[in-house]
């Protein structure tokens, strides 16, 4: 399935942006748990711990914080982000797919990584290296 370039309209953009961030980020920090205790989300759990994390899907206006610890991932809030990956809704689901690696974005100024680069590199390879083939996205996306 080839990911569409869709635009979020306006209204509904505003209205995710003025959303709370801790929900969201819980939700992604539950999600990064359960890949990593299945072995799906290979990370080194030490080059991770202590540090924290954001993302931002930039048409959308949604921040999702989050920090990494030897037990696994939790949501964060405030402070500033060792590590931020920006991108668009549709170009973050295209690096989840395989459709475009996380260099090609990040080169065509499409993924914007800012912070510790080393870290980035870190996060960037690992993102690499999941096999989505073995989460549920590759169930509802296979047609």
């Amino acid at each position: 399935m080839q990911v569409p370039d869709i635009t979020v309209p306006a209204p509904l953009a505003r209205l995710i942006s003025r959303l709370p961030v801790a929900p969201p980020s819980w939700a992604l920090a539950q999600v990064l748990n359960q890949l990593w205790r299945r072995g799906v989300l290979q990370a080194d759990m030490e080059l991770l711990a202590g540090r924290c994390y954001e993302i931002v899907v930039t048409d959308v206006g949604l921040r999702l914080t989050f920090s990494a610890s030897a037990r696994g991932f939790s949501s964060a809030a405030g402070g500033t982000p060792d590590l931020r990956l920006s991108a668009t809704l549709a170009d973050f689901a295209r690096m989840m797919l395989r459709e475009e690696d996380p260099d090609t974005l990040f080169f065509h100024r499409r993924l914007v990584i800012e912070g510790d680069t080393e870290l980035g590199l870190v996060v960037k390879n690992l993102l690499d290296s999941v096999d989505w083939s073995r989460t549920p996205l590759a169930r509802w996306m296979t047609p």
